[in-house]
């Protein structure tokens, strides 16, 4: 069995505060860095427990330099920065994964089920829609597992998120690492959050893993509107863009890698 895990950091228990995820803040980031590292390390030991073969991990927080690549298992090969592929967050993911998996992740822009909500960008994002549904990191990176017919088996992040996963696809595990309230948090005590991503990744991948398989749409339209008009301008020169007032663009596309070029090159 080969899995993928792609692993961010807003949504690891307890991360409440922009200072908790961000290199220049040491004094409150390495904390979060080491739990970071201590739940994508659940995550191998439960996929290993399964039976995996081969792990790939995908560093996709901010530099992509965060996860101690010591503490992971010897069958991971760990992606560290960003290359500059619109596949992002998942990078090298293709047909030849068996399952795909999402630790850390978060509410998307424009909800309030984690302070530190946001889509790709917050400082230059308010909202992102496909085929009309509201858009978080998962559901764009989702997508691309669909394209490629991977079923996405795991996600782990706040409540809000999870809500979010469970209206998407039933099948997919997901587990709750803390309740957004406001510009704070409640979450469970970092250990047992461990021990239960842990148990819950090994019982999904020896589960039935074709329920986690999306459909994967003909037509994709993609709208977002950004926070500044600048930005809403300056994308609406994309090949096939169009603006649909002062802050929002829209792009149509048959090519779901389509949609991750225009997010490449215009957030």
């Amino acid at each position: 069995m080969k899995v993928y895990i792609s692993v961010d950091m807003e949504g690891i228990t307890g991360v409440t505060h922009w200072d908790e995820v961000e290199h220049k803040k040491p004094a409150a980031y390495i904390q979060f860095q080491e739990r970071m590292t201590q739940e994508v390390l659940a995550a191998c030991n439960g996929a290993n427990d399964a039976g995996a073969k081969e792990i790939w991990v995908k560093d996709a927080h901010y530099s992509g330099r965060n996860i101690l690549a010591e503490r992971l298992p010897s069958n991971v090969r760990l992606i560290r920065g960003w290359s500059g592929h619109p596949y992002s967050m998942v990078q090298e993911l293709d047909d030849s994964f068996d399952a795909l998996m999402m630790v850390g992740y978060h509410s998307m822009a424009g909800q309030g089920g984690n302070p530190l909500a946001h889509t790709m960008s917050s400082s230059k994002i308010d909202t992102v829609f496909i085929n009309d549904q509201q858009t978080s990191e998962f559901f764009l990176h989702g997508n691309i597992a669909a394209k490629h017919g991977v079923p996405l088996v795991f996600v782990s992040g706040d409540a809000g998120l999870c809500e979010e996963v469970q209206g998407v696809c039933p099948s997919t595990t997901t587990h709750a690492t803390m309740v957004g309230v406001g510009d704070s948090t409640i979450s469970i005590q970092p250990e047992e959050s461990r021990n239960t991503i842990q148990k819950k990744v090994t019982q999904a991948l020896k589960g039935d893993l074709s329920g986690c398989v999306w459909k994967h749409p003909e037509m994709f339209v993609l709208r977002i509107r950004y926070i500044k008009q600048q930005s809403a301008y300056k994308a609406s020169h994309y090949n096939g863009a169009e603006l649909i007032d002062a802050k929002t663009v829209q792009f149509e596309t048959d090519d779901y890698d389509e949609i991750m070029r225009f997010m490449l090159f215009t957030v």
